[in-house]
């Protein structure tokens, strides 16, 4: 399932987490279903710390939307676009509880009625779409679909080990090739843009990136997606703080089944749940992100930290040639290693000779990567060993670059749309979204193999909410649909 990056702990401790999350949460819904009105916990981060006086708070004051958790000795954790109260964890908290109060029902746990039918049994709402990911695609999709008068839900996952909400560029610094984001005072723009009860997720404004006294610097990725979010939410986007687990595309319509809560119909469905980059799985490596470790030369490699430095890319295939041979025609670029695990490359004969007879790229055979290292803010070499001999040496570079591969966040759907060898979804039309699936597009890097650029990312997610509106115009007379009219601005 895709998701993100988090503090699991222990699994006894974690499973002790979600336990007493689970509790709470059933009184909150309890108490909720009592009072007639909307659940007004939706999301719940319990930590080890947390005490017991402060989930009963949590819980005695749940069912009042005015009522602010103010825990005496707490700090705000905005957060989410339902919110309407304040949300606070304890200082000495190694995580915070984040309560998400919600103004209106959500769609999957307070299921959303239509008029009672003629024998008095209402049916639950089926939503004309649903989007499922926060990166760049899913949020253009939203941006289109909400201007269509879609009225679209997305889901945008939860903190886990391979994902995070707001996708891959949650995990990048300065983005400079994303258009229409010259360098200039971002954080002004940003920060007059974005809601002010998520400031607190915006990364901090990069160190030496000053001109005239002001900031200067390129878009940040987490910055970037809080701006797509925004503008999502502008529009009218409602957004879910879940997982879709699984899904029955045997309809139409289609059912979607949220980690929490009660499965949610729709007519429509756009995955943009992305794809992640595979790491080595070094604790140095993990260390590094950002700091000189990357997974995307073409993102990454021009930034200064990197520039005209010896950099280093780990693979022996297509990907990592292709890495390599980017950063070795920049400007003013220095010695490119290539880090190849055994005597040959999987590259094709093409980009072999590409990468062996280009001046400024040296491979290195039978070399893997033992460790990541330097001064805790930025890389300056790697322990290198040679499989061959076992003998182990340092390589002294500004940064490393790992090509080995990317793995699409599609095992959710478990075979339900047709996909590739690799997991990627296919796309069966021609310059369309169309999945295998009627009413199910796909849009990013979920089905993108090639590119995996922020902006074609983005550009798909507009093309599938174009066409999900499309098939909802074409099919209105069966599935009652008539406010969706085309808008192709």
């Amino acid at each position: 399932m895709w998701g993100g990056k988090g503090r699991a702990g222990t699994a006894k401790a974690q499973r002790g987490r979600l336990q007493r999350r689970d509790r709470v949460e059933n009184k909150l819904r309890n108490q909720s279903n009592r009072q007639g009105g909307t659940i007004a916990a939706a999301t719940i981060f319990l930590t080890s710390k947390l005490t017991i006086c402060h989930r009963k708070q949590a819980i005695r004051r749940a069912g009042s939307r005015r009522a602010d958790f103010q825990p005496s000795a707490g700090r705000r954790f905005p957060l989410g676009p339902y919110n309407t109260r304040k949300q606070w964890a304890p200082n000495d908290a190694a995580g915070p509880i984040v309560i998400i109060s919600h103004s209106r029902p959500l769609p999957h746990q307070d299921r959303i009625m239509s008029s009672a039918s003629s024998n008095g049994n209402a049916q639950p709402k089926i939503e004309k779409t649903v989007i499922i990911g926060s990166g760049p695609a899913g949020w253009s999709a939203a941006i289109y679909a909400a201007r269509a008068n879609l009225d679209p839900v997305l889901f945008e996952g939860t903190v886990k080990p391979e994902m995070i909400p707001l996708g891959q560029l949650a995990y990048t610094t300065e983005i400079e090739n994303f258009a229409g984001f010259p360098a200039g005072n971002i954080r002004a723009f940003v920060e007059s843009a974005v809601d002010k009860d998520r400031h607190w997720n915006l990364p901090m404004v990069p160190e030496g990136h000053e001109k005239d006294g002001q900031p200067h610097y390129a878009v940040q990725g987490v910055e970037l997606m809080e701006l797509m979010k925004q503008q999502a939410l502008n529009f009218g986007t409602r957004v879910i703080g879940d997982d879709i687990e699984r899904v029955d595309f045997s309809g139409p319509p289609h059912t979607l089944y949220p980690a929490s809560g009660e499965p949610i119909q729709a007519h429509t469905v756009i995955i943009a749940t992305g794809a992640r980059a595979n790491y080595l799985g070094l604790p140095s490596e993990e260390l590094y992100k950002n700091k000189g470790v990357s997974a995307c030369a073409v993102c990454d490699g021009a930034l200064p930290v990197y520039r005209s430095k010896p950099l280093a890319v780990v693979g022996g295939g297509d990907s990592a040639v292709e890495e390599a041979t980017y950063l070795a025609n920049l400007k003013g670029a220095d010695t490119i290693y290539l880090l190849v695990r055994r005597d040959e490359m999987r590259a094709s004969k093409v980009m072999q000779d590409r990468a062996l007879n280009h001046p400024n790229i040296k491979i290195l055979w039978n070399t893997v990567v033992e460790e990541v290292l330097g001064d805790e803010k930025l890389v300056n070499a790697l322990k290198i060993k040679n499989t061959v001999d076992g003998s182990m040496s340092e390589l002294k570079v500004g940064g490393m670059f790992v090509a080995i591969g990317h793995t699409p966040n599609t095992a959710f759907l478990d075979g339900a749309v047709e996909m590739n060898s690799e997991g990627y979804i296919q796309w069966k039309k021609a310059f369309r979204t169309n999945t295998s699936v009627a009413g199910v597009f796909a849009a990013g890097d979920v089905a993108d193999d090639y590119y995996r650029q922020a902006i074609t990312s983005a550009g798909t997610g507009c093309m599938a909410a174009l066409d999900a509106e499309r098939f909802l115009v074409d099919h209105e007379e069966s599935i009652g649909t008539s406010e969706a009219r085309p808008s192709l601005t």
